[in-house]
């Protein structure tokens, strides 16, 4: 069984129970055990040597109560159906979470290792991607976004792609653009920041001073990695950071900004002289105030629950821990703050840029770091307070709010019995 495949099945049980203990119409369930559409390409490349080779890509539109598909695109080796069916599934979760957010879910991924792509070959993948799905996507149908190995440049090829398709200028069929065609200030760092507000107000909640706490981030790409450059400036101390070579670990505090630089130079992290070198399951199990698992799913497991000593878990990745996972965590006495808010910064800065998109203007970062705080701050608490009222988990908790938004509007738009 595949990672996604778990994820999948997880997320479901979880959807149904929630459901269930609701009390809402059952057919609620109907809507959300499977996408209302699946797409799937093929999507054929001409190589820099000259030859062909194909990629498979996967569009997928899981729910449109709330309004159009919202979901990033991710390019990695594993992509496959059901990790983009589980993703696109968390996404109709994640907009219905967050109060004032017009979107429903849906999710993108071509089955491809990036780093063995020239940049012309990924150009052509990303432009080649877009064409294919291009008659099923649109700026009131379904708005992509970047994810795991997709950056803003990627998502300029695409926006002028499908530009080229309709002959006439619609960047904002994409968010997480760059500034200079229509992206919005504060989109690159903004789950990360997200993720930032949700670890703050989690401090707050348990009684831990956030400026000098302890923090240990797996992965370093744009979630992990701005994450790190956040929590330092904010007064963290964070003491172990993670990539796909190898993890390092110093209890004093790492130099961020020194190890930023080091990564741009040697392409990793894993090799930094001022720091100890660990693995990323050791890393897991360091003692701390904040984990945040910012890589991919399932790397919390019923395995190395037992030994996780952190107080607070904040989730950057989506699904980065089991269902099994979390009944050990939660018995432990762990605050989790849950994927589908914790790592919803993203979403909630896409939706910004796509009104600056189609009303042609442009706020300042500050504007958009301000209404991000406005938006996943309550929503957090929400959550929270539900978790505690009712003496549940912060995951059923995040998932039963977001289940009663959907359903209501299922209710008032006439798509459910009476």
């Amino acid at each position: 069984m595949s990672e996604g495949t778990k994820l999948l099945e997880q997320t479901r049980n979880l959807i149904k129970e929630c459901i269930d203990e609701l009390g809402v119409n059952p057919s609620v369930y109907e809507y959300m055990k499977e996408p209302r559409k699946t797409i799937i390409v093929n999507i054929p490349v001409k190589m820099d040597d000259g030859t062909v080779k194909s990629f498979t890509g996967y569009r997928v539109q899981h729910n449109n109560a709330l309004g159009p598909y919202k979901g990033g695109i991710r390019f990695h080796p594993n992509a496959d159906l059901d990790e983009v069916k589980a993703l696109a599934t968390l996404m109709t979760l994640k907009t219905a979470i967050i109060e004032g957010v017009p979107f429903g879910g849906g999710k993108g991924g071509v089955t491809v290792d990036p780093k063995k792509l020239s940049q012309s070959e990924l150009q052509r993948l990303s432009r080649g991607y877009i064409r294919a799905i291009s008659l099923f996507i649109g700026t009131k149908k379904d708005i992509p976004a970047p994810d795991v190995n997709t950056n803003p440049q990627i998502m300029a090829w695409m926006a002028d792609e499908y530009s080229y398709i309709r002959r006439q200028a619609e960047h904002e069929i994409i968010t997480g653009k760059p500034i200079e065609i229509g992206g919005s200030k504060g989109r690159t760092q903004a789950t990360s920041r997200g993720l930032m507000f949700v670890a703050q107000k989690a401090c707050e909640l348990i009684g831990i001073n956030f400026e000098g706490s302890e923090v240990v981030i797996q992965g370093f790409g744009n979630v992990g990695g701005n994450a790190a450059i956040l929590f330092h400036e904010a007064g963290a101390k964070v003491i172990a950071v993670s990539d796909v070579e190898g993890a390092i670990y110093n209890r004093n505090g790492l130099d961020i900004p020194e190890l930023i630089k080091y990564n741009k130079q040697y392409g990793t992290i894993a090799t930094y002289p001022d720091a100890k070198q660990i693995t990323n399951e050791e890393l897991l199990e360091l003692e701390c105030d904040i984990l945040a698992p910012c890589a991919l799913e399932n790397q919390i497991t019923k395995e190395n629950a037992p030994r996780i000593k952190a107080k607070i878990i904040a989730e950057g990745a989506n699904g980065p821990t089991t269902a099994e996972a979390d009944k050990i965590l939660e018995e432990k006495g762990i605050l989790i703050c849950p994927d589908v808010i914790a790592n919803a910064g993203g979403v909630v800065v896409s939706y910004l840029e796509w009104v600056q998109g189609n009303y042609h203007f442009q706020w300042k970062e500050e504007t958009v770091n301000a209404e991000l705080y406005e938006k996943i701050v309550p929503a957090f608490e929400k959550i929270y307070n539900f978790a505690q009222e009712r003496k549940i988990s912060m995951r059923r908790s995040a998932f039963m709010v977001g289940i009663k938004r959907l359903a209501d509007v299922m209710e008032i738009r006439g798509w459910l019995s009476k």
